[in-house]
């Protein structure tokens, strides 16, 4: 056969396996493509300002003096002179009991006081003359010593039928009705003073070095609805809990418009060190792996890991000492799961920034020379 009858059909077969190889190479490329999709991604760039070392804790706000008031005599209660919410203060009179017995034992015993008294007076002018032996005269004092121990005490039971409040504060609860006959011993009213009022924080003992006396104390309590209180540090407990490994801190809280109540509960920030215009980012942007702290950065439409070192952290901020510079765009939203050198477009940015590493590489082939 002839080489010019076989050309037509080798030109062909050449023709044929040269489509199908363009035709891999398009469907190789358009795979690529499909495969390469742009993260979304939102940033912001790092601001300055100052940042505080802050312990949080939580305590149950208490009264620091409390007390409930005893009746230290039985009686029926005749009259009520305070009711909850009143203000008292020591030694103020809250009720009254029966004392009518009282009141004849005391008559009676001041009787009998009297006449010994002045038996003791006559059997002094004897025992000056002689005319009566110093035993007789001393039994004669003694039973008068006795009568004045029985008035006295008579006289002190008669004054507890007026029932006192033992500190200033307020009526917190009445325990008794008007009445009631009540025995010696029963609890009548339960005043507590709201000056100061006090929280018991128990620290872990590895903050011991960072708590003092004087220190300033934030408190947030739910029923304020986000007034927040200051208050400070008044004492620090010089030992720690074995048990525990805490150790507790004494807050004192003065509040004059009687906002807290005793038995609310408070969020408690102790500040015990600031510093002053510092990088921070939000605390969410931080990546922690391997005892490897790092964050994403978008540069040229590329997400790059950067390993950072961080300070302190306060109100979902926080510092970075070292990694990062100022104009630096941190991925602070879609960076879980990011990997090093993804192609991201920001979703966050103007319209005229916001391109993908694909459409820069696009635009400069578009802006190419062409021969």
């Amino acid at each position: 056969m002839s080489l010019n009858r076989l050309g037509p059909a080798v030109i062909a077969c050449a023709a044929l396996l040269v489509a199908c190889g363009q035709n891999g190479e398009e469907s190789d490329a358009a795979e690529n493509d499909e495969e390469t999709v742009a993260v979304p991604v939102e940033i912001g760039t790092p601001t300055r300002g100052d940042i505080v070392a802050v312990y949080s804790g939580t305590a149950p706000i208490e009264a620091f003096a409390e007390a409930d008031v005893i009746a230290k005599v039985a009686g029926e209660v005749r009259d009520i002179l305070v009711e909850e919410g009143d203000d008292v203060s020591e030694g103020q009179i809250m009720a009254r009991l029966d004392g009518d017995r009282l009141r004849l034992e005391l008559n009676q015993s001041e009787a009998n006081l009297r006449k010994l008294q002045r038996d003791y007076e006559r059997n002094v002018e004897l025992e000056d003359k002689g005319l009566i032996s110093s035993g007789d005269f001393d039994k004669i004092k003694y039973e008068m010593e006795a009568l004045e121990a029985s008035f006295n005490l008579a006289k002190l039971e008669l004054n507890y039928t007026q029932i006192r409040a033992p500190i200033d504060g307020v009526v917190s609860e009445r325990f008794v009705r008007l009445g009631n006959t009540i025995s010696s011993g029963e609890a009548v009213f339960r005043v507590t003073s709201f000056d100061p009022l006090v929280a018991y924080l128990h620290v872990p003992e590895r903050e011991y070095r960072h708590i003092a006396k004087d220190q300033l104390v934030g408190i947030d309590i739910d029923a304020l609805q986000g007034q927040r209180i200051v208050a400070s540090v008044t004492r620090v407990s010089p030992v720690v809990d074995p048990l525990t490994g805490t150790f507790k801190i004494t807050i004192e809280i003065s509040d004059d418009k009687r906002r807290i109540k005793p038995g609310m509960f408070g969020r408690i920030s102790i500040v015990y060190d600031q510093h002053e215009n510092v990088l921070q980012i939000p605390r969410s942007a931080i990546l922690e792996e391997s005892d490897q702290t790092s964050v994403f950065v978008v540069q040229d439409g590329k997400a790059i890991r950067k390993v950072v070192q961080t300070g302190y952290s306060n109100s979902g901020m926080i510092e970075i000492t070292d990694g990062l510079v100022d104009d630096d765009q941190v991925v602070t939203v879609g960076h879980i799961g990011l990997k090093d050198d993804a192609i991201v477009t920001v979703i966050n940015a103007p319209d005229d920034t916001a391109v993908t590493a694909e459409q820069s590489d696009e635009q400069v082939s578009e802006n190419a020379p062409t021969d």
